[in-house]
């Protein structure tokens, strides 16, 4: 199995945001949608992802420095001060097994495909491990079906 063949299945349903907006406004969004990333886009091109790493990373910090005193709030902070700005991309002819040590060496959970200058969609580690499952079940009821259908050895 592909990358391209995870997007096909999952769907083309794309939550982006601009790097000019405002985190707290990113971070409803991925509560109201219940989704783990934003792609960030300026001028139709992809500049970085939004997930929920970097808001707790910065929330953290935040935290921290509250400590010492005080700091802007998240209704102040801007996407861009937060994004990952140099994601992992993967190209769509990567198979799942390329992708998956991918995933593992980065550490990212949301991986945006890119192929040429063309933004495709976003896998995750989420789409990864059900495109595994449904090819190893799909893999089983072959099996299965290819051993109940065994024949049977002649005698001589």
């Amino acid at each position: 199995m592909k990358v391209e063949e995870i997007l096909r299945v999952k769907g083309n349903i794309l939550f982006t945001v601009g790097p000019e907006s405002l985190l707290s406004d990113a971070v409803i969004t991925l509560d109201e949608e219940d989704i783990g990333s934003l792609v960030v886009m300026s001028e139709g091109k992809l500049v970085g992802m939004l997930t929920f790493r970097e808001v707790n990373r910065v929330m953290a910090k935040r935290l921290k420095e509250n400590l010492a005193g005080p700091t802007p709030t998240m209704a102040q902070i801007k996407v861009k001060e937060v994004m990952n700005a140099q994601p992992t991309i993967v190209n769509p002819e990567m198979t799942v097994d390329e992708l998956r040590k991918v995933m593992n060496d980065c550490g990212e959970r949301y991986l945006p495909v890119v192929s040429g200058q063309t933004f495709l969609g976003v896998v995750s580690f989420h789409d990864v491990a059900r495109a595994v499952l449904e090819a190893q079940s799909f893999e089983n009821r072959m099996l299965k079906a290819y051993i109940r259908d065994w024949p049977e050895e002649e005698k001589t």
